[in-house]
């Protein structure tokens, strides 16, 4: 930390946060009598906060989101020398950013070839649920509106985004909720022992084809799309089974529904490929994204769709109706693409891919050993550098962690300098699974450090 601030200047920090600040996520009562954490500075993993306090950052921002890490001057310039010489003008007209990380974006994602700018991943996913709708009206006379979301995935916090939320803790206090979302089963086979049915073998097949029962439940007439996250990010790290995404692609195309792959997290690298989906063979007709798209830069969302998407609003032109009237404000701002063509630029120049998924392998070994050492921890898994550590009380039951001994753990270690995450406020007697998405500039000194941390906190926790 380069101690640019004084501490008088961050006293009068803290005083202003303190009486000003509505922190996201956040309970303020026990900041009557203490300090919220405020943080000063970031380079590559690391953070510094205001005391001066370091620590090895594990999950990219708290939310999935520096990929290429803190301290990037190449993104910084480029986003100083698009926004001096033009830094918006509203989507209806284009700019040399949007045009160029586009182009460079659909040469990442074979199949897909139109790239729509918003500013949140809640906002790109609120643009393809209208989408979806708009085209119900155009072709099926409304009919095909419905929207299938699967338990325990997470789409945004809008009201329309919570209606397809499959996590009903971040939904609570928040309905009515909009109509037309449809839930489908969860596809965690370490919890099939949950779902009534569940075989002990091809668990992957099964589990899509709940949601064809689902689909012929509702009329596949009425059923418009089909909203996934590649990997479930905060409704436990839910890498998918075998079989089930071929699976789930031919589900779609039997009975025309609309295939939307949630990258939000996943996209841009974090799981080792530029897209999650990308591990399985899919192909999807829209993708969304956010949260890597420039590693938290610059405000970005993209909503991705086939040219087959693109066709069905542009028919008629004589027809005031018949284009997707929609607009993001902040869509329009060229610091977005401009942050995403260096930050994309950054992970093939490094072998960030490559590294991912190197690290990625290295890290679920190492919390394997953890597994070995910890009868605590139940489940190990994941994808790339998205992993997660599912906390049980019992290994036969697999009855879960009370939720507030799985904070326990996350405090311990960010009291030795590390900074974990964990599933909280998402699924009721299921938040027990910690979280780790460490930047894909990691080494093994840096997962090691992770992991020993995480290896003290359990013995401190649980004894």
């Amino acid at each position: 930390m380069d101690g640019t601030l004084s501490a008088n200047d961050l006293s009068h920090i803290v005083t202003a946060d303190k009486a000003h600040v509505w922190h996201h996520l956040s309970q303020h009562k026990p900041w009557e009598t203490s300090d919220p954490n405020i943080l000063i500075e970031g380079k590559g993993m690391r953070v510094w906060n205001q005391a001066g306090k370091e620590h090895l950052d594990a999950v990219s921002g708290a939310v999935w989101t520096v990929n290429v890490g803190y301290g990037r001057e190449r993104i910084a310039k480029a986003v100083y020398d698009q926004i001096l010489k033009m830094n918006y003008f509203a989507g209806a007209s284009g700019t040399v950013p949007g045009a160029l990380f586009a182009e460079k974006l659909i040469g990442k994602m074979p199949g897909m070839s139109r790239v729509y700018y918003c500013n949140s991943g809640s906002e790109a996913n609120e643009k393809a649920f209208k989408m979806v709708r708009q085209i119900a009206h155009k072709r099926y006379g409304g009919k095909k509106h419905k929207i299938l979301f699967r338990d325990r995935d997470y789409h945004g916090t809008t009201i329309g985004c919570l209606s397809a939320g499959g996590q009903d803790e971040r939904n609570e206090q928040y309905g009515p909720f909009a109509p037309g979302f449809v839930r489908v089963p969860h596809c965690l086979e370490y919890r099939r022992h949950e779902q009534d049915g569940a075989p002990e073998d091809n668990y992957g097949e099964w589990a899509a084809d709940q949601i064809e029962k689902v689909i012929l439940a509702e009329g596949p007439d009425t059923v418009g799309a089909l909203c996934l996250e590649p990997v479930t990010a905060g409704g436990g790290v839910i890498a998918p089974p075998e079989g089930y995404w071929p699976r789930v692609q031919e589900i779609c195309r039997k009975y025309d529904i609309l295939l939307h792959i949630d990258e939000v997290v996943c996209g841009v690298g974090r799981t080792g490929t530029w897209f999650g989906y990308q591990h399985y063979g899919v192909e999807p007709d829209m993708v969304t994204m956010a949260k890597g798209v420039a590693s938290g830069y610059a405000a970005i969302a993209c909503l991705v769709t086939t040219e087959g998407v693109f066709d069905l609003f542009k028919s008629d032109e004589t027809d005031p109706m018949d284009y997707f009237r929609d607009i993001s404000t902040f869509g329009g701002c060229t610091a977005g693409p401009a942050a995403a063509i260096e930050n994309m630029a950054i992970i093939e120049d490094e072998n960030l891919l490559q590294n991912t998924t190197d690290m990625g392998a290295y890290m679920l070994d190492r919390l394997g050993e953890l597994k070995e050492r910890h009868a605590i921890v139940g489940d190990v898994r994941g994808k790339g550098l998205f992993l997660g550590a599912e906390l049980v009380t019992d290994r036969d039951t697999k009855d879960p962690v009370e939720e507030a001994r799985v904070k326990a753990v996350v405090g311990d270690c960010m009291a030795q300098g590390v900074i974990i995450g964990a599933t909280n406020r998402s699924v009721p007697g299921r938040n027990n699974t910690l979280c780790f998405s460490p930047a894909l500039i990691a080494t093994k000194d840096d997962i090691d450090e992770i992991v020993s941390a995480v290896d003290g906190a359990l013995g401190r926790v649980f004894g």
